[in-house]
């Protein structure tokens, strides 16, 4: 048996048992069901409280290497909506999803024109994922949400289109700001190095030159050619900062700091803790970065102000 056969037959072993025992008074069933915090946040914004939305997957959790326990896999197969990124950023939960029963897990990425895709070999898909990183290409993923939202709670189709065209405008100027800062670093300052490749629609839309250690995905280990490589790019274009994620253990970006002071003498520093960027999943909820625009705030700023320097 491979592989995904093999993950079928758990989801279908687990599922079966959850919904056995039943969600619980503590649990009840999301009526939308957002697996990453970042589309959890849009669909809230649209929902503006007409429908219940539960978020799968916490702060801080790596969407690549997530592994869903039996209780996740009864939230799933209870809410009434289940929406998710797509291009396989959910790893071994892709098949489920896209093959869920009646077209209750939608896909937030369907409507992105293939053109518009960065290519990447990531997880079994074809496409980068990571497509949040440009706020205009966001907007379409929005919209999907908005029109599945609609479909399956036709009662309140109307308050669903007025608050997602108010976030929607809101995400027009939050583009605009992020462009508008962007342009205030000088191109050849432009150089963002991470701890894996998920700012290309980011660089693509802001005209970045972006570095990660790791691949698009988290699951691929970098090895010593990869950070001798990236040390003697920094070394070379006097890259002032690498640049830590919440969501990613940064041992690999430390080994490419040590390297790039020992073998090529320049003092680059690792930006962390409090400044360290969100890429696959949001805050803690309530924070000034509990929410999509939030993040994107903090990351522009913090690569600003230390690229600059």
């Amino acid at each position: 048996m491979n592989m995904l056969r093999s993950f079928a037959l758990l989801v279908s072993v687990a599922v079966t048992s959850v919904l056995a025992i039943g969600c619980g008074p503590s649990q009840p069933p999301a009526d939308v069901l957002a697996t990453t915090s970042i589309i959890g946040d849009a669909a809230q914004r649209i929902a503006g409280g007409k429908v219940r939305v539960d978020v799968l997957m916490g702060p801080g959790t790596d969407p690549h290497r997530y592994q869903p326990s039996a209780g996740d896999l009864g939230r799933l197969s209870s809410a009434k909506l289940v929406l998710f990124n797509g291009l396989h950023l959910e790893g071994k939960m892709t098949d489920h999803l896209e093959h869920a029963p009646g077209g209750r897990a939608v896909a937030v990425t369907r409507d992105l024109p293939t053109d518009k895709l960065l290519s990447a070999n990531v997880d079994g898909g074809d496409h980068d994922p990571h497509v949040w990183f440009d706020v205009a290409l966001w907007k379409t993923c929005v919209g999907t949400i908005r029109d599945a939202m609609c479909e399956k709670f036709p009662e309140h189709a109307e308050s669903f289109r007025i608050n997602a065209q108010v976030y929607l405008k809101e995400l027009d100027d939050l583009d605009r700001e992020v462009r508008e800062k962007s342009n205030s670093l000088d191109r050849e300052r432009r150089r963002l190095v991470t701890s894996h490749d998920a700012f290309g629609y980011f660089a693509r839309a802001y005209r970045f030159d972006v570095q990660g250690l790791q691949g698009v995905s988290t699951g691929a280990e970098s090895g010593t050619t990869r950070i001798s490589a990236l040390a003697q790019y920094i070394a070379e274009h006097k890259v002032p900062a690498l640049f830590t994620e919440t969501s990613v253990p940064d041992r690999g970006l430390q080994q490419v700091l040590d390297t790039v002071r020992q073998q090529h003498r320049w003092d680059v520093r690792l930006v962390g803790d409090d400044e360290a960027l969100y890429s696959d999943s949001l805050g803690e909820p309530g924070t000034p970065t509990g929410t999509y625009a939030g993040t994107v705030r903090h990351n522009i700023d913090v690569i600003i102000k230390h690229l600059a320097k």
